[in-house]
């Protein structure tokens, strides 16, 4: 049973979802969007918010938890420089997932998520 458990298993193993949501969480904050599957952008959202409130907090304990987090360890100073006046006044909700066509292959729902 699956009660409570918030991030969708993805149809993959646990190193395998880890390491796309790494890579998407990425993605999206060098980006500012990504167009992906409704599912994915969902899993991928509160990891994004995460990392941009980590940079809010701006500690270096903080920095230390983003760069062991995400893979690109110059766009970690660029979003620690950027998201205290990007989103000083805003208590959450960084993103914006937006619903598009769905997938010509397979009719899987897709979605563009983007920071606010």
């Amino acid at each position: 049973m699956r009660h409570s458990r918030r991030v969708p298993k993805l149809g993959k193993p646990a190193d395998q979802r880890k390491a796309l949501l790494r890579a998407l969480t990425t993605q999206l904050i060098r980006n500012g969007q990504l167009k992906t599957t409704k599912a994915r952008a969902k899993a991928v959202r509160s990891e994004a918010e995460r990392m941009i409130t980590l940079a809010k907090d701006g500690t270096l304990a903080a920095r230390r938890r983003a760069m062991g987090y995400m893979y690109d360890k110059d766009l970690v100073h660029a979003l620690f420089a950027e998201a205290p006046e990007r989103y000083g006044a805003r208590k959450g909700g960084y993103t914006r997932i937006l619903r598009t066509v769905p997938r010509r292959g397979d009719n899987a729902e897709m979605a563009i998520i983007e920071l606010v």
